[in-house]
């Protein structure tokens, strides 16, 4: 790749052999390069390799760049209102002055000024080698997902309405059951059905340190229904980092599906109808082709580990 200096010099062999043979056409055909361009560089040319090296080609000016009473209008604003967010200041000038740029300009202009600092490096995570679970049941990931209230119309306005999920990390397969109330009891009844309606045994459960699974973090020297449960069966509880959802990756990204797939354009009046519509969502999904297993189902893998068996 040609750098910048190369370049430079080149151009300064083209006006050095255009100085001494006099004949300019001769020296573009000589080098390849067009006339005008000799022209230009020997014009240019004042004896230092700076003048023949690129020059900025950023305008002078644009249409829509702010203009000075612009500038001294914001950072007057700015400078009275020293607590305004962003966002906050972007409408006050708008509402106020009749300000008609966007809010990406305005961040720009403020971090060109001085007035907003530039965003903090973030410290890169550096991932563990990750733990292959080669077999069905060996570890299921268990959490919990609020149902969004904006879809909760009817008799479930303003009540909160949850989501248990369990997804076995082997298969990808998930099952999922919806419940109006988040504690101890109701994760036990969850693990219950998942148990029916799983093909196989289940080693360990995988969960967050929330108080619906354990109560190791409210000071409380028992254990929980859940963990009661869970022992009771012989089942590993194996609880993650606090504060550290990553760990239970499978299960949050699936929560993030079914935001985007099923909870964002529908609205439940009551929690039959939802539970009913969720189980259809949930068979569509367990049937969806997934990149992990080379664009098999998880009911797929499922069938394939039940004929190995």
């Amino acid at each position: 790749m040609t750098t910048i200096r190369q370049m430079a010099c080149f151009r300064r062999r083209v006006v050095l052999h255009a100085r001494k043979t006099g004949n300019v056409s001769e020296t573009a055909r000589f080098f390849m390069v067009t006339r005008q361009s000799v022209h230009r560089w020997i014009a240019r040319y004042d004896g230092t390799l700076e003048s023949l090296m690129d020059r900025s080609k950023r305008p002078h000016y644009h249409p829509s760049q702010h203009r000075p009473e612009e500038i001294r209008r914001v950072l007057s604003v700015c400078r009275q209102n020293k607590t305004l967010g962003l966002v906050c200041l972007w409408v006050r000038l708008r509402q106020r002055f009749g300000y008609k740029r966007t809010i990406s300009a305005l961040y720009r202009l403020l971090r060109r000024e001085g007035v907003m600092p530039p965003p903090g490096r973030k410290r890169r995570h550096k991932s563990q080698p990750y733990e292959q679970i080669p077999i069905p049941g060996a570890r299921i990931q268990v959490d919990v997902k609020y149902v969004p209230k904006e879809c909760l119309v009817g008799s479930l306005a303003g009540k909160n309405v949850y989501q248990y999920t369990a997804i076995d990390e082997c298969t990808r397969w998930r099952y999922a059951a919806i419940y109006d109330e988040l504690s101890a009891w109701n994760s036990a009844h969850f693990v219950g059905e998942l148990r029916k309606r799983f093909p196989f045994e289940i080693a360990c459960i995988q969960t967050d340190n929330g108080s619906e699974f354990t109560s190791r973090l409210q000071g409380a020297r028992k254990l929980s229904a859940f963990e009661i449960y869970l022992a009771g069966e012989g089942i590993e509880h194996k609880t993650i980092k606090v504060a550290t959802p990553r760990h239970n990756g499978k299960v949050e990204r699936s929560h993030r599906s079914d935001q985007e797939r099923f909870y964002e354009h529908r609205t439940f009046f009551s929690l039959r109808y939802l539970k009913d519509q969720f189980i259809r969502y949930l068979g569509e999904s367990n049937r969806q082709p997934l990149m992990a297993h080379d664009w098999r189902s998880a009911n797929q893998m499922l069938r394939h580990y039940q004929e190995v068996v």
